[in-house]
């Protein structure tokens, strides 16, 4: 039976779903926004089902996806709770934004998902956590809604209570890894490459290293070690790093974004 998935918010991440759910023959894909223009667009590249607005899209869809900014999320489940009921699920990739919250904006009438995705999804290569926490959800719910964001790389259900490790370590986790790509584009300018040349190098070994890690049978320890030879260049700069505490500091960080992330919550 096909599903008919209906996207509120056709933005960056809206869009990046669509693209990795379009070849899919058992859903349809329905969407609206603001900016009429990018839904149409969208309908011309993959044939997704325009609809006028949010209730419009509520009414005939069976899952809505809710991908608009935070501070719109409110009157938009509002101005839909009408249309919803318990055959229907409510997805949301709202950020800091608690499932209890949305029950309470639909007054209860359907179960909602609340799911993060972070920036990869916008190549598809994202790792996403998903909350089944709802026991609302059918089990064909709890199976179907994982596999939406599987379109766009990994999915993970993990409980509510989880979300804000998951925050500090996946989800501000690109920001860590371009700040430490940043350092390093830095370190061959100042070393005599170009900016050119050194940008390009490190996403190739940014790229090259995590396709290794994926794909290696050894774990990322054994893969360290596999390019540090005893008293070599490698050692060395290791060795500098920890007596600068950074293993210390990254993790430190990381544990601030999940406080922070507790503190908004």
């Amino acid at each position: 039976m096909t599903k008919k998935i209906g996207f509120i918010g056709v933005g960056n991440m809206g869009s990046a779903i669509i693209n990795g759910l379009a070849s899919r023959d058992d859903i349809q894909i329905h969407g609206t926004d603001p900016n009429s223009a990018k839904v149409y667009a969208l309908s011309k590249q993959f044939g997704i089902v325009v609809q006028e607005n949010a209730v419009d899209l509520a009414k005939v869809c069976d899952y809505i996806l809710l991908a608009v900014k935070p501070q719109q999320a409110e009157p938009v489940v509002r101005e839909i709770a009408s249309k919803l009921d318990d055959s229907k699920c409510l997805v949301s990739i709202c950020a800091g934004i608690k499932q209890s919250q949305y029950k309470e904006w639909v007054d209860n009438r359907c179960p909602v998902v609340r799911v993060m995705p972070n920036t990869p999804a916008l190549v598809s290569e994202g790792v996403s956590a998903v909350c089944l926490d709802d026991d609302g959800l059918t089990d064909d719910m709890r199976e179907f809604v994982p596999s939406l964001f599987e379109a766009v790389g990994q999915a993970h259900v993990l409980s509510e209570k989880q979300f804000d490790a998951f925050t500090g370590v996946i989800g501000s986790g690109p920001a860590y890894v371009f700040y430490f790509m940043d350092a390093m584009i830095e370190s061959g300018v100042a070393l005599g490459l170009t900016r050119q040349q050194a940008t390009e190098m490190v996403k190739g070994l940014f790229l090259g290293s995590a396709k290794l890690a994926s794909e290696s049978e050894y774990s990322v320890t054994q893969l360290r070690e596999m390019v540090t030879s005893p008293g070599g260049t490698t050692a060395r700069a290791l060795m500098h790093f920890d007596r600068q505490a950074l293993r210390g500091d990254i993790i430190d960080g990381v544990f601030e974004c999940y406080l922070r992330s507790i503190e908004l919550g």
